[in-house]
């Protein structure tokens, strides 16, 4: 069975993610961040992440010159955020508050879960770079619900899991 573009960008839209500010520090030290959703952890020991970058952006020499980069989940409040950095051109933290650890990449103090990263490999990816980075720092919120992207628009989690809350027999465990 055959399928274009659009059907397999279509089928792969099922797939509902959460939505992360993937953030670095320029050549010119200017902070800057990009949208992405396609973000997910890779090893626990080492502790290991990856995302993936497409060719076309504008941030592809940034990305694929740092040592190091920053992950923010966002939280439903964070969707201007989100939108904001979904922009090509559009990857500077002007009016936006932000802290800085110690590589200095903008890291979102309220972002459900932030991590600091080291750059630890990038692997070709037909259209995309894959950028895997070792976790050095995180930061995690026990309350808040995730912005969630599902058929190409964001989409809200139906039922939020409370911190501590019982996991419901036969669900996945990660």
């Amino acid at each position: 069975m055959s399928f274009d573009a659009r059907g397999f960008r279509d089928a792969m839209g099922r797939f509902a993610t959460g939505v992360t500010l993937v953030t670095a520090v320029a050549p010119d030290g200017a902070p800057i961040g990009l949208t992405a959703n396609s973000f997910t952890s890779l090893s626990l020991d080492p502790p290991l992440v990856l995302w993936s970058l497409d060719r076309k952006s504008d941030t592809l020499p940034i990305f694929t010159e740092c040592k190091h980069f920053g992950v923010n989940v966002l939280q439903t409040h964070h969707r201007d955020l989100s939108n904001k950095f979904a922009t090509k051109q559009n990857h500077h933290f002007d009016a936006i508050s932000f802290e800085t650890w110690d590589s200095g990449v903008p890291i979102i103090s309220d972002a459900l879960a932030a991590m600091e990263c080291e750059v630890h490999a990038r692997h070709d990816g037909g259209d995309h770079v894959i950028m895997v980075g070792r976790v050095l720092r995180l930061r995690s919120h026990e309350d808040g619900v995730p912005l969630m992207f599902y058929r190409g628009k964001y989409a809200d989690l139906a039922h939020p899991v409370s911190a501590g809350a019982a996991q419901p027999e036969g669900q996945p465990k990660a």
